[in-house]
């Protein structure tokens, strides 16, 4: 297997030391290092208190093991000190009957107590026993968990080469990589794969990607998996504007040369009715699916007009679309329209894109076109470029009327056609599905089918949405960026008060100003370089794809937007906690469902910032998986010299640390003023780099 030979410069990247500097362990000078072992390790290891056992077994601190290194180069385990396999096998087995011990204890007290107490108040003390019991079985089986992490921590290793560009839940077939046009192929597949027990390294030739918005517009041809023939071999309007060098790719959209996006874009705006795209937003325009995006130009395009676009594509082996599009800081995820509806809500966007994204809509009864006008909000647009209007063949003609036909029993508009370019507008009245002839067209959903929580269930055969009281039309909603303020009414939806939200708000506010006063020392000096580097001429920004694991209400998203920093945020909301991905949605943000057992649907090293606030309290609870298996996601999908920012509870910010050691990521913790029963645990990704063979 592959082992990386050396540690890449990762630029000087430490706090400046100071007073109040709280650096991990491996930042200290030798003699304190030397002081720390003979005092013994266990005393300051995370897990300390939460193993009492340890006081039986003593202290190795001279054990082989004691520099706390194992030979595969990660840290070993905090709470084994390297004894002998009977040793292990000892703790193990005492651990078993200290467990039992507690357990039984606690039940035969609980015996003697509901003895003592009387009848009339027996059973309001019982439930009260019955949560307390809970709380001790859902404590040991924390335990549990967290003592198997660092020892299945301890046999990874760095991933062979060929899986540098690996995701997992789309690589099940040998048949993708023989391009089969099968759509159930490219369908997203978790638990079909041996998990990936290893850390994914980048590519020989890695560069950290250029400062936005330099790094729109020029990415590394390293970075990506892309061929030149692929580049010149690229048909669909956005792949023609790249121009690839010996080591850089281009993006021009507005070039003299190309039929640009800035012309096109413009023509879809004049067939909506209105002077140009900067207009869409007036219109009610705010989040755009771009289905098919080709390598993102459409999106790069519409972000100078505040138009927040989502790229969604196929896996793509090699020459992925989402790849690149992430690469040059803009939004994208792996999705496609295939069986299973997208993990979005319904009503979740103002405008639906595709211009020879691939898609036959006539397939499938027109399913595809119903999960369409789910994910779009009333009076939103359906832009498609490129549909079978061919007036010289007979099955193309049969395929456009089909779609016509289709779009009218949706209660779609057909607006304008000009060239290759088509133009629906959903409805924006209830009243014209009952006016529909009966027995046409797709019936409404009923109440018992939910459409706010879908995670790619199968696609439905009924028109979604008309249920919801969320169905507002983009006309009568607040324009952006008012619209991130959510009103009294839209609010009660969600059970919410308005001071709730601004509560909230605020709370973001203070959290946001203290994350940039603790990490401006070294990504946003006035000089944001590394040795050799020249110095960055202004506006530039060393963070620009932002994930939040937990986003809750998308107050993180929202804060950063109002202190001007120029990212975006993939706001993701676990499928085991609440449901506020529609109401993130209708603030004008993108966001998805996801549960974090599972591979992410991205490719490696896309994002520069993964930020989990309460993610650790909220997926610890069900002990679906491990710390191990969703802190190994972080570091694939975290690009080299990404920072993580994790805030909980201290008893798991301490075994949070415990596994960032291994993982050879440079950490510390803060203490929260406001907040003594919370800690931040802020991290960076060392910039492993992998020798040539």
């Amino acid at each position: 297997m592959s082992r990386p030979l050396q540690r890449g410069v990762s630029g000087g990247v430490r706090f400046p030391e100071s007073g109040h500097d709280l650096w991990d362990s491996q930042s200290k000078d030798k003699p304190e290092k030397e002081d720390l072992d003979k005092r013994g390790s266990s005393d300051h290891s995370p897990f300390a208190l939460r193993f009492p056992l340890r006081l039986l077994l003593g202290n190795n601190s001279d054990s082989k093991y004691g520099n706390g290194i194992g030979e595969n180069g990660f840290a070993s385990d905090s709470f084994i000190v390297s004894s002998p396999r009977n040793r292990l096998k000892l703790m193990l087995l005492s651990l078993k009957f200290s467990l039992v011990f507690i357990v039984v204890l606690a039940i035969t007290g609980s015996f003697w107590w509901t003895l003592s107490i009387s009848s009339s108040s027996r059973g309001h003390i019982y439930h009260g026993y019955r949560r307390l019991q809970e709380k001790l079985v859902s404590d040991l089986m924390d335990i549990g968990e967290f003592s198997r992490g660092p020892l299945r921590l301890k046999e990874s290793e760095f991933c062979p080469q060929e899986l540098e560009n690996f995701v997992p839940c789309y690589n099940v077939s040998e048949n993708v990589e023989l391009d089969v046009s099968d759509s159930n192929e490219i369908d997203r597949q978790c638990g079909h794969e041996p998990r990936q027990n290893c850390l994914v390294l980048p590519p020989v030739n890695y560069k950290i990607p250029l400062r936005w918005p330099t790094g729109k517009d020029v990415i590394w041809v390293a970075n990506v998996k892309i061929t030149a023939q692929e580049v010149l071999s690229s048909g669909s309007l956005t792949k023609r504007m790249m121009m690839l060098d010996e080591e850089q790719i281009s993006f021009r959209s507005a070039s003299h040369m190309f039929d640009g996006v800035e012309d096109y874009s413009h023509q879809i705006a004049e067939m909506i009715g209105l002077r140009n795209e900067s207009y869409l937003i007036q219109a009610g325009v705010r989040t755009i699916l771009d289905i098919g995006c080709g390598y993102g130009s459409f999106g790069a395009h519409l972000f100078d007009s505040q138009l927040l676009t989502m790229c969604i594509a196929n896996y793509e082996p090699s020459g992925s679309q989402v790849q690149l599009t992430l690469e040059r800081g803009l939004p994208a995820m792996i999705a496609s329209f295939t069986s299973k509806q997208l993990p979005f809500p319904s009503l979740s966007f103002d405008m639906l894109h595709c211009a020879r994204c691939g898609i036959d809509w006539d397939q499938k009864d027109g399913m595809l076109l119903i999960e369409a006008d789910r994910l779009l909000k009333p009076g939103g647009y359906f832009v498609w470029t490129s549909p079978p209007r061919n007036a010289h063949n007979k099955e193309n003609q049969k395929r456009w009327k089909f779609i016509q036909d289709f779009t009218l029993t949706l209660c779609w508009e057909l607006l304008s056609q000009q060239e290759e370019t088509v133009v629906w507008k959903k409805t924006s009245k209830k009243g014209c599905y009952a006016s529909r002839k009966s027995g046409s067209g797709p019936s409404l959903c009923g109440r018992g089918i939910d459409v706010e929580t879908p995670h790619y269930r199968e696609l439905q055969n009924c028109i979604g949405g008309m249920q919801s009281a969320r169905w507002i039309p983009i006309e009568k909603r607040e324009r952006w960026p008012s619209r991130a303020n959510l009103n009294k009414n839209e609010l009660a939806i969600y059970g919410l008060q308005p001071d709730e939200l601004t509560e909230d708000s605020d709370s973001w506010k203070t959290a946001v100003q203290n994350y940039w006063s603790l990490l401006s020392p070294l990504i946003f000096s006035d000089h944001p370089k590394r040795p050799g580097d020249e110095d960055p001429s202004p506006p530039y920004n060393m963070l620009r794809n932002v994930l939040d694991m937990n986003a809750h209400f998308g107050g993180f998203n929202s804060a950063l937007l109002q202190a001007r920093k120029s990212v975006w945020v993939m706001n993701v909301v676990p499928i085991n906690g609440p449901n506020y991905l529609p109401l993130i949605q209708d603030r004008g943000f993108v966001g998805v469902l996801h549960d974090w057992c599972e591979a992410f649907p991205t490719y490696p090293r896309t994002y520069d910032l993964v930020h989990a606030a309460g993610f650790l309290s909220l997926e610890t609870e069900q002990h679906r998986c491990t710390m191990v298996d969703m802190f190994l996601e972080i570091d694939r999908i975290l690009r080299p010299e990404g920072w993580i920012i994790i805030r909980d509870t201290v008893p798991l910010i301490e075994s949070a640390r415990a596994l960032t050691a291994q993982l050879k990521w440079d950490a510390r913790v803060v203490e929260i003023e406001s907040d003594s029963d919370q800690r931040l645990l802020i991290c960076q990704k060392p910039f492993f780099k992998r020798q040539a063979s």
